[in-house]
């Protein structure tokens, strides 16, 4: 696993990189997630995506971060949504690597660093995922940080223009269980 694979919150000044990041991956990109509005592959739909989810983190709804490789180059996007407090101390996490840096264990880092940030500073109780059954490297990914399969739905989410499957994994931070201090 890459030790200098870092994540971190997006910022505004990101969006040229991000622009160039999602033209050059559109082809990989699409068979995985929603459609994005043909906007989203210009720096000012790149700007508008930004500052949509930074209005999430600051109202405690959702942790924006790109994914920084060990030149601090952007490779990827990583974040955690629909952060739900109170009973239910959860959060559902979605992330994509670039072509080039798929397979040295990019995805499996990034993730590792979310879960630490949420199991630690946000102290949630428990992180959803959700793939595409099909999508083998992403469930490695999830399972190469502790995620267990518990689920499949039907007709979950619109990805490549169609209602899809997706298969539901989670993990939950066990001192919520044993009660340390949570």
């Amino acid at each position: 696993m890459p030790d200098a694979v870092s994540t971190r919150l997006v910022r505004l000044d990101d969006a040229a990189e991000l622009t160039a990041l999602v033209i050059a991956n559109r082809d990989h990109l699409e068979p995985w997630q929603p459609t994005p509005a043909e906007s989203w592959f210009s720096e000012a739909g790149q700007v508008d995506g930004i500052r949509a989810v930074l209005a999430g983190y600051e109202a405690g709804t959702q942790v924006p971060h790109v994914i920084v490789d060990g030149s601090g180059a952007l490779v990827g996007r990583i974040g955690l949504n629909s952060v739900i407090r109170g009973a239910f101390q959860s959060a559902s996490v979605g992330y994509w690597v670039a072509a080039d840096a798929t397979g040295p264990g990019v995805a499996t880092a990034a993730l590792g660093l979310m879960v630490d940030l949420a199991f630690g500073r946000l102290r949630l109780h428990r992180v959803q995922g959700e793939t595409l059954p099909h999508n083998i490297a992403s469930r490695h990914v999830l399972e190469r940080n502790g995620f267990v399969e518990y689920g499949v739905t039907p007709d979950y989410l619109r990805i490549a223009g169609r209602w899809q499957e997706h298969v539901l994994y989670q993990r939950t931070d066990p001192r919520w269980t044993i009660g340390l201090g949570r």
